[in-house]
């Protein structure tokens, strides 16, 4: 601290001579006559006093709702996936996980003529939240002989457990651990509302590192580290256990079609029965592709420790133009195939309709401002960002030209029996990343990911985490 700079503990003040010259030399500051000049900007007219009295009343979404409507986002569509149910995430940040087993459940139902079919969304994420403890602990460990105050350290603390996620985390879990049904292993009240169970485990992880990096300055073994980083994650596996139920390792299942005949009944482990009903290899043959105009597209970027498994895989992702992308999805949805498609939600959403649509809102006449930002400006302010991960199932093409888009959601029943529409200008200014099966890339793609990955760090504000 400054020696010009007296602490009066006291009164809970200090008096600064050097302080005191800083504030007189700095002329950025509101004066009287600039405060003047921002009040006089203002005219107190009386269209104005009446805008202002609904304002302060009512909410501003309210009153910026255009209530024209929107005759083009209708619920027909030229290509669409067909789905049988909607899903419920809840009060947890799965939607990464929903997202990604509504896209293999689709699969599922359609190939075996079921009525309807969900996959588990509590068996992955107990091994989820389990992978994820041990990805934080075993980066205390790697980071062991660094301060606290080093930038990954930091990040680590910050971030030893979530519930969100990103498609890496499907494709890794159900290749190691498998799938299983939902009536194997339904949902919990702590697999529905993550906050509480996420917070106790994750103040003892924190507790945990501290621990581990005591013993590293101890000069304890690494064999000794090990063995207390295992102890430690039984305890975590018991916390998950007491919140979600014990995962099974082995259980008989009669699937049934539409018509309620028997296909099969037979003892499966996880594993087994995502061998036989899924079957694809899920970290091979799909690709993230990535709309992002603050970085050069045509590239191939890795993003360094955003991962769910320790022993998994970093999000790689190709970052291409919006068109492009389009083009992959469309050829995608036109082979009955949906897609893990994640976006920024909130911006233009007008949940009452389930609509996403830039002329949703007028704020801009309502308040005489106009928000000019591009998707660049938008991201490179914060001011935009993925946030939510849903399934693209539909296109609505026009002269072979897409004017709209639907996804299956994860919030359960609402309109559009709890999908989304999507217009086709909202999804060029507010779509960031889409899974699809590389069958569907174009050849310059498949170029595009022979290149050496650009790696960018694990706190890039671009990568948070999708819920």
């Amino acid at each position: 601290m400054n020696k010009s700079i007296q602490l009066l503990l006291g009164a809970g003040l200090f008096v600064s001579l050097g302080y005191q010259s800083v504030f007189a030399q700095n002329k950025g500051g509101i004066t009287p006559d600039m405060m003047n000049k921002i009040r006089t900007s203002y005219q107190e007219t009386p269209s104005n006093r009446a805008l202002g009295n609904a304002i302060r009343n009512v909410s501003i979404k309210s009153i910026a709702k255009n209530k024209d409507g929107h005759v083009n986002l209708d619920n027909f569509f030229s290509d669409e996936v067909k789905s049988k149910g909607i899903t419920n995430q809840r009060s947890s940040g799965r939607c990464w996980l929903f997202s990604g087993l509504n896209v293999l459940r689709a699969k599922m139902i359609a190939k075996n003529n079921l009525n309807t079919f969900t996959f588990s969304q509590a068996y992955p994420f107990f091994y989820d939240q389990l992978e994820k403890s041990n990805l934080f602990l075993q980066g205390i460990i790697d980071t062991r002989d660094q301060s606290m105050d080093d930038k990954m350290v930091e990040w680590l603390f910050k971030h030893p457990l979530s519930d969100g996620g990103q498609f890496t985390g499907v494709s890794d879990l159900l290749s190691k651990y498998g799938v299983v049904p939902s009536e194997v292993m339904p949902e919990t009240y702590s697999t529905d509302n993550t906050s509480t169970m996420a917070r106790l485990i994750s103040l003892k992880l924190k507790e945990y590192a501290l621990e581990l990096r005591q013993m590293a300055q101890d000069k304890k073994s690494m064999n000794a580290i090990e063995a207390r980083k295992t102890a430690m994650l039984g305890v975590v596996y018991k916390m998950l256990v007491l919140n979600i139920g014990e995962p099974p390792t082995h259980f008989t299942y009669t699937l049934r079609d539409a018509e309620g005949k028997v296909i099969s009944t037979e003892e499966y482990t996880p594993k087994s029965f995502f061998d036989k009903w899924i079957g694809e290899d899920l970290t091979e043959d799909y690709v993230m592709l990535m709309n992002d105009p603050t970085r050069d597209f045509g590239q191939l970027y890795e993003i360094d420790y955003d991962r769910h498994v320790y022993d998994g895989h970093n999000w790689t992702y190709v970052n291409l133009p919006i068109d492009q992308i389009k083009k992959m999805a469309i050829a995608s949805i036109k082979d009955h195939s949906m897609m893990y498609f994640s976006c920024d939600v909130g911006k233009a959403f007008s949940r009452e309709e389930g609509t996403l649509d830039l002329s949703n809102y007028n704020y801009g006449d309502l308040f005489g401002v106009e928000f000019g930002m591009d998707k660049r400006q938008r991201i490179a302010t914060f001011s935009s960002g993925s946030s939510h991960a849903m399934t693209l199932m539909a296109v609505n093409l026009v002269d072979g030209k897409p004017n709209k888009w639907k996804v299956e959601n994860s919030w359960g029943e609402g309109p559009n029996a709890g999908h989304l529409i999507l217009s086709d200008e909202w999804f060029d200014a507010y779509m960031f990343r889409l899974v699809v099966n590389k069958k569907y890339i174009t050849e310059e793609t498949k170029s595009i990911l022979k290149q050496k990955p650009i790696r960018l760090p694990a706190w890039d504000p671009m990568f948070a985490d999708e819920k």
